[in-house]
């Protein structure tokens, strides 16, 4: 009887009560709630037009020594000579009598580790879903059904995606330390090139060192934090970077967008990229 009771003590009072004001409006908000999603949906869709195209030019990747992100690594026979750290395993890709660009065989992966973000889908669920699009604003869908359908059932993968992610950031950090180098292939110079590849690998490397996956496989499953004090005490530190997750999701993105803009103006005009020593 007792479980019963508390149902019908619920349905009496809070959004069960009889005497709730039936309101028809989506929300009572007077504030411009909708400037937030709408922010979101113009810098994410900037993003995807941006690097789609990009992908699709296949050129003005590689200005010696500097390489586009969104290239990195360049794993096809089609890359332009110099720019392959690990090889060209995979020959010219063709689809629909199109041969694919060196870049679709790898940007899958930076794009699965940021589709599958945790914060990424607060973002874009709000933003192109509505689901909700602010708090305290209806959601126009009649019904959630979760993670646990296709398409978005491939978001419980986040945490093998990190993984890969980590991979790539080691590599643009080689790639940012080769930037050292002249197109004469000697150590020690240093342009304005090189910095703009520090800086993303930095971010990068904050972006991931923040993701909640980081933050599990680092604390995750112990039971008892005084018998792993480095591991706790390294789980400390990447809570706190945690915290700053949001705000190194968006300065990386806008950032390898930068440097790949970047790395194409210098393959076209060389003058961008002047040395300071």
């Amino acid at each position: 009887m007792q479980p019963r009771l508390g149902r019908l003590l619920l349905m009496a009072t809070g959004v069960f009560s009889q005497g709730r004001a039936k309101i028809s409006e989506r929300t009572l908000r007077t504030d411009k709630w909708w400037i937030q999603p709408l922010i979101t949906v113009g810098v994410l869709l900037s993003f995807i037009v941006y690097a789609t195209w990009r992908a699709f030019e296949g050129a003005h990747y590689y200005a010696e020594p500097l390489i586009s992100p969104f290239y990195s690594p360049c794993l096809s026979t089609t890359c332009v000579e110099g720019s392959s750290l690990l090889g060209t395993p995979f020959g010219h890709i063709v689809i629909f009598g199109m041969v694919l660009s060196p870049a679709f065989i790898i940007l899958i992966f930076p794009l699965g580790f940021r589709m599958t973000c945790y914060y990424y889908r607060k973002a874009y669920f709000r933003s192109f879903w509505m689901s909700p699009p602010a708090c305290a604003v209806a959601e126009p869908h009649a019904k959630y059904t979760g993670e646990t359908k296709a398409p978005l059932i491939v978001n419980n993968g986040h945490r093998y995606f990190f993984y890969i992610g980590l991979v790539f950031n080691t590599l643009l950090t080689i790639d940012a330390l080769l930037a050292f180098k002249n197109p004469q292939g000697q150590w020690g110079h240093m342009s304005i090139g090189t910095v703009v590849l520090l800086l993303n690998a930095t971010f990068l490397w904050g972006y991931s060192a923040s993701c909640h996956s980081c933050r599990h496989a680092i604390g995750g499953r112990l039971r008892h934090f005084s018998k792993h004090p480095f591991r706790y005490k390294a789980w400390t530190v990447v809570s706190r970077l945690n915290q700053k997750h949001q705000n190194f999701a968006w300065v990386s993105l806008i950032w390898v967008a930068f440097s790949d803009f970047f790395v194409r103006m210098v393959s076209l005009h060389p003058t961008w990229n002047k040395y300071f020593f």
